[in-house]
């Protein structure tokens, strides 16, 4: 596998600098909403398409799973590429700079190639099974912090679809446990840069309560080649059919396992 994920690697980060391209150079244009406070942008769409074409040009055996259109391609098959064309829409819509594209390659369910370009901050973030994590050619380690009091630990976002509120009760008494617990409390908006942050040693640890294949691929594998510790809300190794994203460092995994449990969200399922 390692052999196959070094030679879909060059394939990712093109992909990537098609993605980061337009996302940099073209304004949010129409929104369309998704879904209660939910949107897509005329963006998601464009670099969606943009990257589904150049896909299926270089990699047609790869079916291709996208958050805006679904699947194309023959699904059942061993490997599925998946795409966030623009990770954090409702930061870009407003100009914050906290948004970028994902791509990850899955293989039986276990991500193993990742690319994350962040456009507005001039970064881009890739890893392989097997040959590390790193941003640009810089090597990335995941943090070597190992008491919860001095992480600064990013969340994911409240829920918004209609049936929110008991996801978000949940959400607010783990948002209580790690303000009382953690130095700081962080929410970014994007998913992508929380667990490329882990692997950078930004922030300490990232958890959300769910778990979109596009959304987390590309970082849940960037952030176990670089040391972070990636699991489900039971501590099982993360997949891509998971139904949580916790991503710690080593020295925290525990404590921040822990506090997943105390709140509940080790046996709710949202």
């Amino acid at each position: 596998m390692t052999d196959l994920s070094a030679s879909l690697l060059p394939v990712a980060l093109s992909a990537a600098t098609i993605a980061g391209d337009l996302v940099r150079t073209s304004g949010p244009g129409l929104l369309t909403a998704k879904g209660d406070r939910d949107m897509a942008s005329e963006v998601d769409y464009a670099v969606e398409r943009a990257v589904r074409d150049y896909l299926r040009e270089r990699t047609p055996d790869i079916a291709v799973l996208g958050e805006e259109e679904g699947v194309s391609g023959d699904a059942g098959g061993d490997l599925l590429w998946a795409i966030d064309p623009v990770d954090g829409t409702a930061n870009f819509v407003r100009g914050i700079a906290l948004c970028g594209f994902s791509l990850g390659l899955i293989h039986r369910g276990l991500q193993v190639v990742g690319v994350i370009d962040l456009p507005f901050l001039n970064t881009r973030y890739h890893a392989a099974q097997g040959l590390g994590a790193y941003e640009g050619d810089r090597r990335l380690r995941a943090s070597p912090t190992t008491d919860l009091r001095d992480a600064v630990v990013a969340l994911g976002d409240f829920a918004v679809e209609e049936d929110a509120a008991a996801a978000n009760r949940v959400r607010l008494a783990l948002t209580e446990r790690v303000a009382a617990g953690a130095q700081r409390v962080r929410m970014l908006g994007s998913s992508a840069i929380d667990l490329a942050w882990v692997a950078d040693g930004k922030v300490d640890a990232a958890i959300m309560l769910s778990n979109k294949p596009w959304d987390t691929s590309a970082g849940a594998v960037i952030a176990r080649e670089a040391g972070a510790v990636v699991t489900d809300r039971d501590g099982t190794p993360h997949t891509a059919g998971s139904s949580a994203t916790i991503a710690a460092a080593p020295g925290l995994a525990d404590a921040v396992a822990a506090l997943v449990r105390e709140t509940g969200g080790s046996t709710v399922r949202l």
